[in-house]
């Protein structure tokens, strides 16, 4: 069997959850099965992994179009699959090109959902109605979608009515038990303005609206003194938002000590020590389809405070494993919280008890990665997907 699989994002250009997923996914099924990656970006060395660049004629033109650029040419190459496998919208139009093209089978990822992320107008300006649009099309016309999460799969069906539900299941996302493991150095983490000594709260995301991070900073405002924020937040969806975050933070420097911004990127070695210095982890989003870096803290042995929406409450086992924020959200796609100010003090309220009592906070840690190895491991992730495969094969 060959499956080429299609993403934005592949090693080493990941900026987000998909990318890790993608890369993951193939590493355990490339064991025993024929899989092609094609990507986006500069030339990658790996063997069986193709890159494509925007055409140049579209070099300046609105992304999503570039996108659709890329797309072509990758659904051309696809000949000779027996199933063709995408993730995101951006690989979404490849895959259903080279559906049609080729007479085979083409499977979905979701990993969100355009309806959900209307702030992406303000990346994409009119493109965001075309990615809508191929996302819509692809879903409509595909073998089979992957949710990964329960959470996700009621979205794909609220979003996309017109679906038959047996056509959409769920396969969760996974994590790498060996290459997130804890990882004390207290010497590294130093050279990163981090005290390893004080109570240490960690975020790790895009900065995006989904990602709640401006709700955070205000949380942090109401926390004891003593507590170290560190923030590893990058890849801005727009220069708006950027602004947004960086006077957010100059504000709370302003007022507090122990607040870090990490902008640059981190290998998995440094960014799962950083991870492991914390008392908890924190995932304030106001969207999260499921939100692996909850399962990389949790791997790291760290209590994880999340949002209870979307798929984060799959993850996180509330009290066990860490504590979830209750959020009533406004229905209009955007995730915003009805009443801004009491999530922002439930979330203040939830961390300042949770850093406040560290030895609670370390048997999270330790009972989260129990959970990550009985129920995220790709292997066994992979295993249904080839299952999956198969069954769209008979």
């Amino acid at each position: 069997m060959r499956v080429d699989v299609i993403s934005r994002e592949y090693p080493p250009e990941v900026y987000g959850g998909a990318g890790v997923h993608v890369a993951e996914l193939v590493r355990a099924l490339r064991h025993d099965i024929d899989v092609r990656v094609r990507c986006f970006g500069a030339p990658r060395n790996e063997a069986d992994t193709h890159a494509y660049l925007v055409p140049g004629a579209l070099s300046s033109a609105n992304p999503a179009l570039a996108t659709l650029g890329v797309d072509l040419a990758i659904a051309d190459d696809v000949d000779g699959a027996d199933i063709v496998h995408s993730h995101t919208w951006y690989a979404n139009a490849a895959g259903q090109l080279a559906s049609m093209l080729h007479g085979i089978p083409h499977v979905v990822t979701a990993h969100s959902l355009e309806p959900l992320r209307p702030w992406k107008a303000e990346q994409l300006g009119g493109g965001y109605r075309i990615s809508s649009w191929i996302e819509r099309e692809a879903f409509e016309t595909a073998d089979a979608i992957i949710a990964v999460s329960d959470g996700m799969r009621r979205d794909i069906l609220r979003c996309y009515q017109q679906l038959d539900e047996s056509r959409v299941g769920v396969i969760h996302n996974g994590i790498d038990l060996d290459g997130w493991q804890r990882t004390i150095d207290h010497d590294f983490v130093r050279t990163l303005g981090i005290d390893p000594d004080r109570p240490t709260i960690v975020f790790v995301g895009r900065i995006t609206r989904q990602k709640g991070l401006p709700y955070l900073l205000e949380a942090a405002r109401r926390l004891p003194a003593e507590v170290q924020l560190v923030l590893c937040a990058g890849a801005p969806d727009t220069p708006e938002i950027l602004r947004e975050v960086q006077n957010g933070v100059a504000a709370l420097q302003a007022e507090r000590t122990g607040v870090v911004w990490i902008e640059r990127m981190l290998s998995q070695r440094d960014l799962a020590a950083v991870l492991s210095h914390a008392t908890a982890f924190v995932c304030p989003s106001v969207y999260e389809p499921l939100g692996i870096v909850n399962l990389e803290a949790m791997a790291c042995g760290v209590a994880v405070v999340g949002t209870a929406t979307g798929g984060i409450p799959e993850v996180v086992d509330d009290g066990v494993t860490g504590r979830l924020v209750p959020i009533e959200q406004v229905q209009d796609g955007t995730g915003t919280p009805v009443d801004p100010e009491r999530f922002i003090a439930d979330l203040a309220g939830v961390l300042a008890e949770v850093v406040g009592d560290p030895q609670t906070a370390a048997a999270m840690g330790a009972a989260g990665r129990a959970r990550a190895e009985q129920h995220f491991a790709w292997d066994a992730i992979a295993e249904r997907t080839r299952a999956l495969y198969a069954s769209l094969l008979v």
